[in-house]
């Protein structure tokens, strides 16, 4: 049968096909939604490819045209809902020149594909050999010239999916937090059975070439002993994991965790299997533990998409839009990468020779070099772990006596996930650097009324083993409160310090801790013993701390609230035609209700920031009513609204959910909903966890600068008061006293400028909800199409 020819290209809209390839991750779906709906929405048609380059190469049905409700309800299903399969004959020429005919007759020439450096360097090599491949069609007559001319140039962009982590050049890849959430999970169900029988676990997670799952489970777990491909232990091994755990066993621990990447060796490259660890720790001439083994294999995989791989994706497949759309004949083929906290495009041929380059290296030996190929992070919590698994066993950390400190912990505000990791991490670097850390129970308020309480006094030396478990336990475990110095008596505070001998403070704690930190600086010049060094590291499930984009919490509450999200719209899809009005907490700050309303395609999302009119509601409603008039009722059709706790002091969930009920006149159902305080979460993420451990080190790294500096050099040195931070692309310590007074909106509470302020035009954008009118006076007068991240 002749080749159907494409439609012509002047006039016609352009066509953009997504595709999913390689080993399945969580967030792939959440990439297709965002990529078909970005498409439509720019004016292009969408298509998607099944089964991979397998359906590239096949054709006729494998490559659909996607409408917008074609992805409803995408979000919350695991792995990826148009296939992926291995293709061979797909490495040959000939199936490339089947692929490229097939693109051709369907009008295609932008492809996205999410999968991993093996499936994107396909990519690359494609769009390479593109124009020589539409050439030798033309000249076996397979095509004509006319039909190939519109297709003269292919674009193509990148998004990377995979639970291992293992691509150069982007922090986190679609489905590496799902996945570590599961290895996380299993091991915390584990540890609760190894400590009743007081057994060893060597667990086996997924891993050959990339020990970022192995590594990332070890130090959200807690676990005694970590192997990872990039960084073999000493030659001697056996003997000094034999020591860490024989040491961990003697100041008490009744449970020993050793997690093991698949691709785990020594030195000399000698593989280092699961069997043999559980052989050390049984041998009955050593430690003598009863051991058992457990590999996770493919639950790692399974499983909806957490949080923050459903966001990541979103922002991803948006931004691969962009790319295909601004792209050029010249454009080298990018991939879409995240840095810290920013979205951004890279080079795909770079990162897939970079990322090579460390299996490379591990196979040379030369592990330093496979350790700098990985990112800031990788390496940074690498050395965290070593520094808290070591504690005591490390010599050459220790300092001098005259150099080690006396450093006060302390928590204020509200209770966030990983306020316990953080303490942890920065108990066990204190005590491997000589210093003495000190717990402040119950916040300021504890400190000035129970202080000298016998023998439950509010001030006392943290110990190993009474930290030791604190990784996975989420609230705060020596208390916390919102009480400000200033409340507790700031002349108290002061005589405290100077009693206590105080050399400096860790403040881990949401807006309260800074409000707190701000008071103690302002207060130096009246009390010397305030004179040293503080720094605060955010934890609040609102992410509203000026300084940083991040805060500890705010992970595991978004988590949590796309848990009861997806639940709750289970049920609404159940009955079809029913709207749930969700109350999000966060303060003043919009971010938790914006964030989880990417992450679960909420229809609309009212926020402090922005304000609520009662236009605006009206036109949400119309909304309503049209979307159900044109629904089937063969799709999903539940609905979610998002409104922040104070986006207004009238219009509340229940009044919402009052209106819409009202004005649909039995057409559809309305309820309102309020998750409450499981927002604040139970477990904390990995994430938290993980960063938790990262940013506390660096906390004490940053005191440890000024444990010789007299009282006016502190004085005088802005960097002696500082908040951690992640700003973009970067973790950094702003001085308090230029965030105070530059970047904090202080009658509301929260950053004057807040960098996810642009996402809540993508919320709106692939919700579909229409253009809608705006308060006129709203908190920050910000517009909903402002930009300021560039995101969209």
């Amino acid at each position: 049968m002749a080749p159907h020819p494409p439609p012509p290209l002047e006039g016609r809209k352009r066509r953009i096909a997504m595709m999913t390839s390689g080993g399945d991750s969580p967030g792939m779906n959440a990439a297709i939604r965002a990529v078909v709906r970005m498409a439509i929405e720019k004016g292009c048609e969408a298509y998607c490819v099944y089964e991979g380059y397998d359906g590239l190469v096949q054709g006729e049905n494998f490559i659909r045209k996607f409408e917008w409700p074609d992805v409803r309800g995408w979000l919350s299903e695991g792995g990826t809902l148009i296939g992926t399969a291995r293709c061979m004959a797909f490495y040959e020429r000939p199936g490339r020149l089947k692929a490229a005919k097939n693109m051709v007759l369907n009008g295609i020439d932008a492809l996205i594909i999410c999968g991993g450096d093996g499936s994107l360097t396909g990519a690359d090599k494609f769009r390479a050999e593109w124009p020589g491949l539409l050439h030798e069609l033309v000249e076996n007559k397979e095509l004509t010239a006319e039909q190939v001319e519109p297709f003269k140039h292919l674009n193509i962009v990148g998004l990377v999916g995979s639970i291992d982590n293992d691509m150069s050049g982007t922090d986190a890849t679609i489905g590496c937090y799902s996945a570590l959430s599961r290895i996380c999970e299993m091991v915390d169900y584990i540890e609760a059975t190894a400590s009743s029988h007081s057994r060893a676990f060597v667990i086996e997670v997924m891993g050959r070439h990339c020990g970022w799952l192995a590594l990332m489970a070890g130090v959200a777990t807690g676990a005694d002993f970590v192997f990872i491909p990039e960084k073999p232990r000493a030659e001697n091994w056996k003997e000094e994991m034999c020591k860490i755990v024989a040491r961990h066993r003697q100041i008490g621990k009744r449970k020993t965790i050793v997690i093991v990447a698949e691709g785990a060796h020594d030195q000399d490259g000698n593989k280092i299997s699961p069997d043999m660890i559980k052989d050390l720790l049984a041998d009955k001439k050593g430690l003598a533990l009863d051991t058992r083994i457990t590999t996770l294999g493919h639950v790692q995989r399974g499983g909806v998409a957490c949080a923050y791989d459903r966001y990541l994706a979103t922002l991803q497949g948006v931004e691969a839009v962009k790319a295909v759309l601004e792209a050029t004949p010249e454009t080298p083929t990018p991939f879409i990468a995240i840095t810290e906290n920013k979205i951004c495009r890279k080079p795909l041929v770079q990162a897939v020779l970079d990322t090579k380059e460390v299996a490379k290296a591990i196979e040379a030996h030369e592990f330093d070099r496979a350790m700098s190929l990985r990112d800031t992070e990788f390496s940074d919590i690498y050395d965290s772990y070593m520094t808290t698994t070591t504690t005591d066993l490390n010599d050459a950390m220790r300092l001098p006596p005259q150099k080690r400190m006396r450093i006060a912990i302390i928590h204020v505000g509200a209770p966030a996930g990983g306020v316990n990791a953080a303490t942890r991490a920065a108990v066990a670097y204190c005590l491997t650097r000589g210093h003495t850390p000190i717990a402040i129970h119950n916040g300021f308020a504890g400190f000035v009324r129970h202080h000298d309480d016998k023998p439950l006094g509010s001030v006392r030396e943290f110990d190993w083993l009474e930290v030791d478990n604190w990784a996975s336990k989420g609230g705060s475990e020596i208390g916390m409160n919102r009480e400000l110095p200033k409340e507790s008596g700031m002349e108290t505070v002061a005589a405290l310090f100077k009693q206590y001998n105080f050399d400096g403070l860790f403040l881990i704690g949401g807006f309260e801790a800074f409000h707190a930190l701000s008071q103690l600086r302002q207060a130096r010049e009246k009390y010397s013993s305030l004179c040293i060094p503080m720094t605060l590291l955010p934890a609040t499930i609102s992410n509203n701390v000026p300084g940083t984009e991040y805060s500890l919490g705010s992970d595991t509450c978004l988590n949590e609230l796309v848990r009861y999200c997806d639940t709750i719209k289970q049920s609404a899809s159940a009955s079809r035609r029913r709207v749930f009005v969700i109350e999000t907490q966060g303060g003043r700050s919009g971010y938790i209700a914006t964030l989880a309303g990417l992450a679960v395609g909420a229809v609309a999302v009212y926020t402090p920031e922005e304000g609520v009119s009662i236009d605006m509601l009206a036109a949400d409603i119309k909304h309503l009513k049209q979307v159900f008039k044109e629904d089937s009722g063969q799709s999903r059709a539940g609905r979610l609204i998002l409104i922040n706790e104070k986006a207004s002091p009238v219009y509340h969930a229940k009044l919402i959910a009052d209106m819409i009920r009202q004005e649909a006149q039995n057409r559809f159902e309305t309820r309102d909903a309020l998750p409450g305080h499981v927002q604040q979460g139970g477990t904390p993420s990995p994430m938290d966890r993980t960063r938790a451990v990262r940013l506390a080190i660096k906390c004490i790294e940053h005191l440890e600068k000024y444990e010789d500096r007299a009282d006016s050099a502190i004085l005088a040195d802005p960097q002696s008061s500082t908040v951690i931070g992640i700003k973009g692309a970067s973790v950094v310590f702003s001085s308090m006293k230029d965030v105070e007074e530059k970047e904090t909106d202080w009658p509301n509470r929260r950053p004057k400028d807040e960098f996810w302020l642009g996402l809540k035009d993508v919320v709106d954008v692939l919700s579909g909800r229409p253009e809608v009118p705006r308060p006129e006076s709203p908190l920050l007068g910000w517009k909903a199409k402002d930009n300021k991240r560039g995101l969209i």
